[in-house]
């Protein structure tokens, strides 16, 4: 493991536990509601982005355990695995934006929690990639902690505000 790399290697084993077991009861807190979820136009989606971008977490959390890679090849694995997280983030935006019934200003906070988490891993990864490794493993540490949160508030609306 690369000197970066090596510092955060505490940071990462705890992200990877924490995200994956999150995804999880993210997952479980979806299936409890699963019929009125499907319900919606939007929720599925935006549940999907959640999902992958906890998902980057774990991904970037555990490509970056990996013994002995140089720091640039750990910038192009999350760098990758960011830009599919953020497909899932596009559609999401996609179908919130088509939702006619909700303010524009209610569809932007609609969608910005899914983007800051592949936004802070995208910029964290191309800093990596550039040679700014301190800086890009910052970024994708606060990208880590911005992928709990937006799970989190997911996980309020699948069991609360769906049922409201």
């Amino acid at each position: 493991m690369s000197e970066p790399l090596a510092s955060w290697s505490e940071f990462n084993v705890a992200m990877v536990g924490a995200t994956a077991a999150l995804a999880g009861l993210l997952i479980v807190a979806m299936s409890v509601n699963i019929a009125e979820i499907m319900k919606s136009v939007t929720l599925p989606p935006r549940a999907a982005s959640s999902i992958a971008a906890l998902v980057l977490a774990i991904t970037a959390a555990a490509f970056g355990l990996i013994p002995g890679q140089p720091v640039a090849v750990y910038g192009i694995e999350v760098l990758v695995a960011a830009l599919l997280a953020g497909l899932f983030q596009l559609h999401a935006i996609r179908v919130v934006m088509r939702e006619d019934s909700v303010s524009p200003f209610d569809r932007v906070l609609k969608s910005i929690a899914g983007v800051l988490p592949v936004a802070a891993f995208l910029g964290g990864a191309v800093l990596v990639i550039v040679g700014a490794a301190e800086a890009g493993l910052i970024a994708m540490a606060v990208g880590s902690v911005l992928s709990i949160v937006a799970a989190l508030l997911m996980a309020w609306v699948v069991l609360v505000e769906v049922l409201r």
